[in-house]
This record gives C-alpha cells, structure tokens and sequence, in this order.
C-alpha cells in the first residue's frame, strides 16, 4: 500500500506502491482507453447481493461464497509448499548454481561492509551515511526478495537505524522493480482461464505498486464495476526464493553446531520462517487468511481489512478490495487529514494485543507498507501472507508474565518459561532467578510502562542466552510485530512506550477474564502477605477503563465465580478479613467524620471534657481513612464505567442466596462484631491517653 499521487489524487492498494510508467505497448488498445478511470478517486460501488466474484461480505449468498472459493482452490492446487529434504535434493545437485549464489551474497555484503570500515577509519561515515543508505537499498533490491525483507525489518527500527537509512529501506516495503506488464497480464490470464477485457473493464497501464514477491495493479471489474486491487506474482519468485533458503538453513546447521552461545534451535526457526514465505508465495491462502482475520478482528469500527473476490483469485492473481489510504510512517500526510498517528499506531497496538493474546491468530508481517490510515481514521490491514499463531497456553502464560514482572516475583517469572515453551520441563530454572532479578531491579527503576520494549527484549535476551533457552518460532514473530509498531510510533513520538499503551488491555484482560490462569494471575498482583492492595486495584481500574470493551459487570461475575468455587477456600480467608477491614474503615470513619465536626464545647460536654470515644493512634485514624477514601474512589470508578448500569450488582443478591454465601457473609459479620467488641473492651479498660496516642 502506498500514497501516489495522479492527477492530484491521493492513491492506495493493497500491498505496496510505486512510481507510474508509461504504458506498455503491446496492451495498448485495451489500457489506454480507460487509463484515465485509474487515475481518478473510485467511485462508490453498491455492494453486491448475487452473482459470481462477489466479496465475503458485500451481502453476496454464503452457498455462492464458498463455491468460488473452492473454484479458487482448485486453481491454486499445484501451489509450492515448504520442504527442505526437497530443496537438498534440488540444489544439492547443482553446486555450481548454489556457489554462484554464494559468492554473489558475499561479494555484495562484503564490499558494502569494507566501504563502511573505510568510511569508520577516515572519519566519513556521517558524510557518506546517505550515499552508503542508498548503496544498501538497492544491494537488498539486486540480492532479491529475502534480503528485501530483512531491509524491511531494518527500515522500521529509527531506534537501530540513521534516518537517512529509514527513509531509503522504506522504499523497500512498495516501491521495488516492476516486471513487464505484458507477463503479468499474461499471468492473469492464464491464472483465471479468461481474457482480460472480460474480467475488467479497466486495468491501470502499469503497476500501481512492487513488493518484493509480486506488484500490483488498480482495476475495475466488468461484472460490478467494483474497484479492486490485483496483485500478481514475481515470474521465477520460487526458484529465486528456494535457493536462499537452501543457503540460509545451510548457515542455521553451521550456527547450531560451532556457535555455543546461541541455544536456539536456528534451523528450526529458519524452517518456521521459510514456511511463513512459501505460504505467502500461495494468494488463495492468503484470501482465506484474510477472511479469517477480518472475522476475528474487523468488528471494531476503527479496524479495516479488505474483501477478497474469489472468482478473480488463484494461486499468482489476487484480487482485493481496492482501500484508499496513507502509510503510517507518513506523517505530514496523515496529520493533513487530521489524523493522529499515535492514534491510529494506538489502534494498530490494541488489535495487535487482540491478535496474539485473545485469539492467537496474528498478522507476522505488519511493517508500513501493509498499515494505511484511511480518510475517515480506520487502520487499514493489508497482506496477510504472512501470519502465524500463539499457542493457547502461552497467551495467558504472556500477560501472567507480565503480572509476575510488575510483583517482581522473579521464582515465578522463570516458571513461566515451561508454559511459553522456552524451558523442556526438566531443567532446573533456580539458576536463572538472580539472573533475572539483577536484570528486571536496575530496569524497574522507574514503572514497567516506562520501559522501552526494545530494552526489555535486548535485555531478557542476554539473560535467556545465558541459559538453555529454545525460542520458539512464534515468540520471534511476535516480538517482530511488536517491535515493527514501537518502531512506527517512534516516528511520530521518539519517547513512545507500547507497554504503556498496553496497559489498558492487560488491566482489562486480569479484571474480566474467566480463565482460571488469569484469575490466579489476578490474586496474586493483588494480595500481598495476606492483605489486599486496593492501590492495585484502583490502578488496573483506571487502566482498565481505558479499553473501550472494559465492563464492570464482566469484571465482578469472574471473581464472584472464583471466590465461592470449590477452590476458593483460602480466597474466601482473605476476602474475609479485607471486608471486615473496609466495614470497620467505613464504620469508624463515620465516627471520626462525625467527632471532628463537633465544636469544642460540645465535645467537652459529651465526654466530660477528658474523654474521647474511642482509643486510637493518630496513623490508625489515618490508615482507616485512606482505606475508606480509596475504596469510595474505586466504586466511583466502577459506576463511570460505560457500561455500567445497576443490573451489575445483580449477581451480588444472587451470590448471598448460596450457602457459600451465607456462610461466608456469616463471617465477615461475626468478624465486624468481634472487632467492634474489642474495640468497645479497649475503651473500658483503657489507660489513660499518652503523647503516643491521639484521642477521637
């Protein structure tokens, strides 16, 4: 996706873009009579209510929906899929080609890298830094589509690169070499089984954009008129792409094997990536992914993803929803509509959280190119090649985590290992606690929010390393996509935290979510040596509320469930006492209110002028008045809350018809007496009041 400018018209696709060419002759009668319809904003199209090609959601016939998906299918049956035993047997018997490749690699890295020692020791760097951008820029474009995804990466990390190196990189995500229009016109074709002038009724002269595994044009379909992008495949990608993996996993057994201080299990991380690009290599799976994402996620208003039109779809041919719209590193562009882009980046955290922590299922791909800001402030997704998937367990392994980092429970961090899947069961994790706490206590100096994502990675990364790590293929992809985001936000506010921006979900998710890990996970961060920590609480509800989905009702019925469950015994011990203490809080404070309102005389009258009610130091009277004031403040901010209604309390009524219930209120009422009692019986059999004690 990518803002280009025709005619003084903002444009946008479905995957990258690049600079207009003239048309190609050869296509001409058929271009060159509607190129001026390209060139201009797309009109509103109505959506579709029958018909073949029709979009998943622009009201066509579920039945008719899946038969042109199928049909797809059935076009893109012969797809390449990943296997490394076949790519050795490929290449293994053909050395010279794999040698020829080999020193064209190393030759290119090897002069690029000789040129930056001689600029380092004659003092040029910062002069020469735009010249040598340029230089690695187009050596990612000559060395091919894998190189140009590493430049991608790079291209997102102002924190890692020079900003002449951001901008050049990023010309990388739309704006690579195009191949000849007439060989993807031709792949058209043979793709569907039909001849251009009856699938559109017009189709751009040129590319609209080139990514690094095909280029994509701007058309209009002849059956509804709706405008859509078309993104045909690189003719050769596979061969080109094979053998660099072939060379790359090559490298992965010489690194698992020689190099002692990685753990990891290279190859097989190069293996998951590989197969993550193969898959992108197959465009009716990455309509069906697609589908699956905007199910998942495009039920909030502010999050678009486009249709896909399975009729005019195979294997090479992609045809989406064309989607008008800014890239998100482009900053004066966004705010002269009047976007924010750490609003939209905002947004783009908010789902991402949602992909990899709700449902599993995320976007591995997410750099600039494939994040648009539209006109009306949605973050558009585009590309969905490449995804991947969080395992159950880990997701709520994730954010326990995070609890665990904010108690500073180190014993319980390094436990969280076995659940992320970093740690076999077997080994021993009290070796890595000191490690962790010599980390995480110089690091939480300030608030976890205040931490740079890339700090807490850079440095759990050199305590992982220490020990036998394996990290898993997905938990690289996942701090991909986190660190693509830190990196946009970075353009627009170089002090941006996603963990700050985090916080929202995490409070909501601890206060609303039934999962029994996370109930746990909840307990602990709130009581503490057996007492509760309502400053916890009161935090995780202003964060919580933040998140538009947060509810007060979701956020009672889970811990309501937990705490007259079979398993709540030892809750119930502490919920008990704490009740006890926020009524004798409430009850006392009544008194003390009351008592320091009275006049002097009044007071003198009532208690003879040398007595007070009740014997008390002046930190009690205190301490029960800011547990009164903050309890009073969290129930303020439950009834703020959006949804908040008097139904919420409902549960509560049907709670204390239980006989766990009524056992449990039983308790807290015995309990409120007995401490009244003791109270009543300090004042009898009190002595005389000291410096020590101030009277009420």
């Amino acid at each position: 996706m990518s803002l280009l400018v025709a005619g003084g018209q903002p444009f946008s696709l479905c995957t990258c873009g690049s600079i207009l060419k003239e048309p190609r002759r050869g296509r001409v009668r058929f271009v060159r009579a509607r190129a001026a319809l390209v060139e201009a904003r797309p009109r509103a199209v109505p959506a579709l209510r029958d018909g073949p090609g029709s979009a998943l959601v622009l009201g066509g016939d579920r039945t008719e929906d899946l038969q042109a998906e199928a049909r797809a299918m059935t076009r893109a049956a012969n797809a390449s899929v990943y296997s490394p035993e076949l790519l050795a047997l490929k290449y293994g018997s053909r050395p010279l080609k794999v040698l020829r490749r080999t020193l064209q690699i190393f030759t290119a890295l090897g002069s690029f890298g000789l040129k930056l020692l001689i600029d380092q020791r004659n003092g040029l760097l910062d002069q020469n830094r735009r010249l040598r951008a340029v230089e690695l820029r187009r050596l990612c474009t000559r060395l091919g589509p894998t190189f140009v995804k590493i430049g991608q990466g790079l291209s997102t990390r102002p924190d890692i690169c020079p900003p002449e190196y951001l901008e050049e990189l990023s010309e990388l995500q739309d704006a690579l070499p195009t191949f000849p229009d007439a060989e993807a016109f031709s792949c058209i074709e043979r793709e569907l089984g039909l001849p251009l002038e009856s699938i559109y009724s017009s189709i751009s002269p040129s590319p609209m954009a080139a990514a690094s595994l095909g280029q994509v044009y701007k058309a209009q379909l002849s059956s509804s008129g709706q405008v859509v992008a078309v993104k045909v495949q690189r003719p050769g990608i596979e061969e080109a792409i094979g053998l660099d993996f072939y060379l790359i996993r090559a490298v992965g057994f010489l690194i698992n094997t020689y190099v002692d201080f990685i753990s990891s299990d290279v190859v097989a991380l190069i293996d998951e990536f590989a197969r993550r690009v193969y898959q992108e290599l197959n465009y009716v799976q990455e309509g069906q992914n697609a589908r699956r994402f905007k199910k998942l996620y495009a039920d909030k208003e502010d999050v678009l993803v486009p249709d896909i039109f399975w009729d005019y779809t195979s294997g090479k041919v992609l045809t989406m929803e064309w989607v008008d719209g800014v890239k998100l590193n482009e900053q004066a562009a966004i705010e002269k509509q009047g976007l924010r882009v750490l609003d939209l980046v905002n947004t783009g955290i908010q789902c991402s959280l949602r992909q990899l922590l709700e449902y599993g299922y995320f976007h591995a791909d997410p750099h600039p190119g494939n994040l648009l800001a539209t006109p009306d402030g949605k973050l558009a997704f585009l590309d969905f090649g490449m995804m991947s998937e969080t395992p159950e367990e880990a997701r709520s392994a994730i954010i326990g985590h995070v609890v665990h980092m904010v108690n500073r429970d180190y014993e319980a961090m390094a436990r969280d290992y076995y659940a992320l899947d970093f740690l076999s069961p077997d080994v021993d994790v009290s070796p890595i606690v000191p490690a962790l706490r010599n980390f995480f206590d110089d690091a939480l100096n300030s608030t976890v929010s205040e931490l740079n994502f890339k700090t807490l990675v850079d440095g759990l990364g050199a305590v992982l390393y220490q020990y036998p790590f394996n990290v898993p293929a997905y938990y690289a992809l996942i701090l991909r996509s986190l660190t693509v985001l830190e990196g946009l936000a970075l353009y627009a506010d170089p002090n941006f935290k996603v963990l700050a921006a985090s916080y929202p979900y995490f409070a909501k998710r601890l206060l609303t979510d039934p999962n029994p890990y996370l109930r746990d996970a909840l307990i602990e961060l709130l009581f503490k040596d057996g007492k509760f920590r309502w400053s916890r609480l009161e935090n995780l509800l202003e964060q919580g509320r933040k998140d538009r989905d947060f509810s007060a009702k979701d956020a009672l019925q889970p811990v309501l469930k937990l705490l007259l469950g079979p398993d709540g015994e030892e809750l119930r011990i502490l919920v008990t006492k704490e009740a006890i203490r926020v009524s004798e809080a409430f009850g006392l404070g009544t008194v003390i209110d009351t008592y320091n309102s009275l006049p002097d005389l009044t007071r003198t009258l009532m208690f003879n002028g040398n007595a007070t009610g009740l014997i008390m130091s002046a930190a009690e009277q205190q301490s029960l008045i800011e547990l009164r004031n903050q309890v009073s403040r969290i129930w303020v901010l439950l009834r703020s809350s959006e949804q908040f209604d008097p139904s919420v309390l409902q549960p509560i009524l049907q709670v204390l018809q239980q006989p766990e219930a009524r056992s449990l209120g039983g308790r807290i009422v015995g309990g409120i007496t007995q401490r009244l009692a003791a109270r009543l019986l300090q004042q009898v059999l009190r002595v005389p009041t000291t410096g020590s004690a101030a009277s009420l």
